[in-house]
């Protein structure tokens, strides 16, 4: 840990941050864009999203042990010539299938940039300061989120869908120039200096089965036959993963720190709350649009709402978590997201603008106040050479979360719609605005339970300042 702080490797951590936030927003604004110059459909396009997704939440853990043991700056690095790289390729793109290939290969570098990033952040900081790097990192991210959108709509409008991803070319370029002027061909003192290629093989297998009982799309794309074949076979590895880890001499997954009550309680806690934000963050601009009837402009207005509290909390809240430690702040960030759960039960089909609004405004509140703590308490509870696997960790959790949410809410919204239309079969639709609000009401309150699952687990997580010291080493 330096005693002063690197901005180089800081500046550029938050760069990588920046990236991700900007890039994944301004493609949203331009799907329906891409499609068309692609010639393809909504389903077709999705792809783009589904592939990245399939790599940044399978490689996550990966990259981040690798970065642990041949270095976290060569990971980063690397992870910014990829995304540089596929970047242009997704530009010059010709057919939605190499788009949809090109998209993997961004998503691989956004795993290694991901996994590596909020460790370097750590490292480049004073000792005592990891709450301040993981506020400064999520002021990153949300500045990359609120300009995504306004960005996004300049160029659809000016200029053409491709240089969404020629945009990020020069960003690319930066960081991958400050990333080798702080290179280090070396892992963490202290790491084992090998890598459980068979661990590591069979996780990256593990998480796509995972991904395909959780995703309806990938499913049908990446498996033949039933689910119940697919989640058999997934427990039979599963198991298989889990003994074989415990005997590794150096495991690809230290399941020995699981053992550490503020490490696994804060993954529930950050788990728990990524399903929320899929159970109902795809139903809100429909609601907006379709049965609100509001214009797109104001409806991008609107959603600004939660990065911009999200990018003012954040440094505070990561400030706050290093004096006091993260239990009690990351607690209260949770009350927010149970506010704004609750608030979505009362919509109704004219409900004013302004309760949307503040259903947004408190989600960026929890952000702020949740995340950044949450973050430090896993960096906190956790052995310095392990910080690159805590990222990865908690990228594919957030991963995870928001596919098994987007799940559950599609599924829910479904059932709802269907009692409250009383049409068998019927598939959600806005055009029928009092059953699909009434099923919007159910799905906020199953948001609403799954953020008390995450207050109880947060507030059960101990204190992270005398966790550290008690950190498990792995198991020979």
């Amino acid at each position: 840990m330096t005693a002063r702080v690197d901005w180089l490797v800081l500046g550029n951590a938050m760069l990588g941050n920046f990236l991700g936030g900007v890039s994944t927003r301004t493609l949203l604004i331009g799907l329906p864009t891409v499609a068309d110059g692609l010639g393809t459909d909504i389903v077709g396009v999705s792809w783009t999203l589904i592939s990245f997704q399939l790599a940044t939440i399978s490689l996550s853990i990966v990259f981040g042990r690798l970065g642990d043991i041949y270095g976290r700056h060569l990971i980063y690095g690397l992870g910014f010539v990829t995304i540089t790289a596929s970047a242009a390729l997704c530009g010059l793109s010709q057919s939605v299938v190499q788009l949809v290939v090109f998209r993997f290969f961004q998503g691989l570098g956004s795993a290694m940039t991901q996994s590596a990033g909020r460790a370097l952040a750590v490292d480049a900081m004073p000792e005592g300061s990891v709450g301040k790097s993981q506020g400064l990192m999520t002021l990153a991210f949300h500045s990359g989120f609120l300009a995504g959108p306004p960005l996004g709509g300049l160029i659809i409008q000016h200029l053409n869908w491709r240089w969404i991803f020629f945009l990020l070319v020069p960003i690319g370029l930066v960081g991958s120039i400050l990333a080798s002027v702080r290179f280090k061909g070396r892992g963490v003192p202290g790491t084992r200096r090998s890598v459980d290629y068979a661990g590591s093989a069979m996780f990256i297998a593990l998480m796509v089965m995972l991904i395909a009982l959780l995703d309806r799309q990938v499913a049908e794309r990446l498996w033949i036959g039933h689910k119940s074949v697919l989640a058999l076979t997934f427990a039979g590895m599963l198991l298989g993963f889990l003994i074989m880890e415990t005997r590794a001499t150096s495991p690809m997954l230290n399941l020995s720190l699981f053992r550490i009550r503020m490490f696994t309680y804060s993954v529930i806690a950050a788990f728990s709350l990524a399903t929320t934000y899929g159970l109902v963050d795809f139903m809100m601009p429909f609601y907006l649009q379709e049965v609100l009837h509001l214009t797109p402009t104001f409806i991008g207005i609107i959603f600004l709402a939660a990065p911009v509290f999200t990018m003012t909390l954040a440094p505070l809240s990561g400030t706050l978590a290093d004096r006091i430690g993260p239990r009690i702040p990351a607690t209260i960030g949770v009350v927010p997201f149970i506010a704004s759960s609750l608030l979505g039960v009362f919509l109704r089909v004219d409900s004013h603008w302004l309760l949307p609004t503040l259903m947004l405004a408190l989600t960026g509140i929890g952000n702020a106040l949740f995340n950044t703590p949450n973050h430090t308490a896993v960096f906190g509870s956790l052995p310095r050479e392990d910080r690159g696997l805590a990222t990865g960790i908690i990228h594919t959790i957030f991963g995870l979360g928001n596919t098994l949410g987007i799940s559950m809410g599609g599924a829910l919204l479904t059932i709802a719609f269907q009692h409250y239309s009383g049409i068998e079969g019927a598939t959600p639709r806005p055009d029928s605005p009092f059953a699909f609000v009434s099923a919007m009401n159910v799905c906020y309150l199953a948001a609403g339970l799954m953020s008390v699952v995450a207050f109880v687990f947060s507030l059960m997580r101990g204190d992270a300042r005398s966790q550290a010291s008690r950190a498990i080493p792995p198991e020979v």
